[in-house]
């Protein structure tokens, strides 16, 4: 029997700095026993709240299902066992699969070279039984495997969520530097921003802070573009379950009222590429985007203000940049009373150049970056 159905324990990745909000969003979701661990959060669930966070989350980029763990000190005794596992209960001959590893303080210490071996005897496996084997794919395999090895203890899972869930699959289109979905949606989230205010983004790029806004005023499930899932391939998978799940959560989207979110950028380019992106979810065609530079925008009083400039990358000198982001404190402070501004900084060492007082800074991390989130409150 796998481990998944002995104790119904799961793994969610997350990126750092995002545990106490996973959290919080796990529990909402109606996870259990919810532990914080080293880049993600162990917890309890049963199939119907473990296909709600697949379809639902909006922080947590995979869903791990463990399905064997043992001792491991060889890549020999690695190959040994899995060639004991049950793989055609997960898959079959006319599914791809592929398999990732991350390998530390162990005796073996290549991570492609585990992951090689678990790859081999998954296929001798099904070369014995069937005489023929699956084919790999590494650009939309149909089933994803993790082998992670610490400390000489190996564990297999099943990545029940089929793929990053970062990927929504509304981003079609993108300018340099774009804001990651989950960092996006955890700036809507920590902004705290409910739709009693209107929100714009003034230097919107390709729209991910506008697009996770809207999904999460207007209720559509993260997932709602996916067309599968890994769990699907679980050998207790429900699919009557599953559809009952997608079909709640969808019958609670809720319409975009008119004008409620703006955005804005210098960029047509930017512009154009927000307005493809936004507008393959539903309500996104209601996403005001105008051309012009933040400095051009009547007075945003009474608004919640998010924004991630993105000059600090396209912009090569320095005193550019601090130049930028103090003419854009200015605007702040002199065009924008009554509204809160949640910025977030790619390179902290900006946030002085701003010149306002900071309400309070969240490290946040965008890929390699160790960025910042900072609010603002204008009085």
């Amino acid at each position: 029997m796998f481990s998944y159905l002995k104790n119904s324990r799961f793994f969610a990745q997350i990126a750092d700095g995002m545990e106490d909000l996973g959290t919080s969003e796990l529990m909402e979701l109606g996870a259990q026993d919810v532990k914080p661990t080293f880049r993600g959060l162990y917890f309890t669930a049963d199939k119907e709240t473990l296909y709600r966070i697949n379809y639902t989350s909006r922080l947590v980029t995979h869903v791990l299902a463990p399905l064997v763990s043992f001792d491991c000190h060889t890549t020999k005794y690695l190959y040994k066992m899995a060639r004991c596992i049950p793989w055609n209960d997960i898959f079959g001959l006319d599914k791809t699969f592929m398999v990732m590893s991350n390998v530390s303080h162990s005796k073996i210490r290549h991570s492609q070279y585990a992951a090689l071996v678990l790859k081999d005897a998954i296929v001798d496996t099904f070369s014995e039984w069937f005489t023929k084997r699956p084919n790999v794919e590494r650009i939309k395999p149909d089933v994803i495997f993790n082998l992670h090895i610490f400390n000489n203890k190996a564990t297999i899972y099943l990545d029940t969520s089929g793929g990053s869930l970062h990927r929504r699959g509304y981003r079609k289109e993108s300018v340099d530097a774009p804001m990651q979905e989950t960092l996006a949606a955890s700036i809507i989230r920590m902004s705290g921003w409910d739709g009693a205010t209107p929100l714009h983004d003034p230097m919107c790029g390709s729209g991910t802070l506008l697009c996770e806004a809207l999904m999460h005023y207007c209720r559509i499930p993260a997932g709602y573009l996916r067309t599968s899932f890994g769990f699907e391939y679980l050998p207790d998978f429900e699919k009557p379950l599953w559809e009952k799940v997608r079909k709640k959560a969808d019958r609670g989207i809720r319409p975009l009222p008119e004008g409620l979110i703006r955005g804005s950028d210098a960029s047509m380019r930017a512009i154009e590429a927000a307005r493809v992106n936004t507008g393959r979810l539903l309500g996104g065609k209601g996403i005001v985007l105008t051309k012009r530079r933040y400095q051009d925008l009547h007075p945003l009083r009474d608004v919640t203000i998010v924004c991630n400039p993105p000059y600090g990358i396209r912009m090569k000198r320095e005193q550019d940049m601090v130049r930028f982001m103090k003419d854009f404190g200015d605007f702040l402070k002199q065009r924008c009373q009554g509204s809160k501004a949640y910025v977030y900084f790619g390179d902290r060492a900006l946030i002085k150049s701003v010149g306002l007082r900071t309400s309070w800074k969240r490290p946040l991390k965008n890929g390699p970056l160790d960025g910042r989130l900072v609010k603002y409150e204008m009085y």
